[in-house]
């Protein structure tokens, strides 16, 4: 099969899943376990890293979820989840500010590490509150983060947001909320977390 994703259902892979069932193209899952087949050389020849999620299409191997999303929206242009002209701005903005300040400040919170005022200066995203206020006036200024209508960076934004707001990472504001709520109405969302929970029962 041309498409495959290595994935744990208790990982970022949920969210390359999201992005593989929007597309609507046929993929191989290959689930692999944390302290095993993940940390084996086999695993490692596709990911150095030894992280999920990885993408191997056509041979060539993708990683990063923020690179996954783009990447598949690029390649699978009829599923129209790639931006227009009038919103590649916004669309590469906040696709990469989710990647960058909002996963780095969303990790040092959840490990407990707060910046001080000095090393504000030193951390790209400057402070945990900055980070928030900008995400939520980002998304509240349309219905979708590039505009109007979903698209590839909604499924990574809105998963920073989803997971934040499960775990209790960021905020319960009324602009998360709503934005939150979206999105899991969407048939792929469902579909992906459905996938995922029955691997996580499975092995149960």
């Amino acid at each position: 099969m041309a498409l495959t994703l290595y994935t744990n259902p208790m990982s970022r892979g949920r969210i390359a899943r999201w992005m593989l069932e929007e597309i609507g193209a046929a993929y191989e899952t290959v689930v692999l376990g944390y302290d095993t087949t993940m940390k084996a050389e086999a695993y490692r020849a596709i990911n150095p890293m030894a992280k999920v999620p990885a993408l191997v299409h056509n041979g060539k191997t993708i990683t990063e979820c923020a690179a996954i999303c783009a990447y598949l929206a690029e390649t699978f242009p009829d599923a129209e989840l790639a931006p227009r002209d009038e919103e590649r701005a916004d669309y590469y903005r906040w696709l990469f500010y989710a990647a960058g300040p909002v996963e780095s400040a969303i990790t040092n919170r959840s490990l407990g590490v707060v910046t001080t005022d000095a090393q504000q200066r030193m951390v790209g995203y400057g402070s945990f509150d900055a980070v928030v206020d900008v995400l939520e006036r980002a998304i509240s200024a349309h219905p979708y983060i590039a505009g109007d209508r979903f698209t590839a960076a909604d499924v990574y934004v809105g998963s920073q947001i989803l997971f934040g707001l499960q775990f209790g990472y960021l905020p319960k504001r009324d602009a998360f909320a709503a934005y939150a709520a979206r999105l899991i109405e969407r048939p792929a969302y469902k579909r992906a977390g459905e996938l995922d929970d029955a691997l996580i029962a499975a092995a149960a």
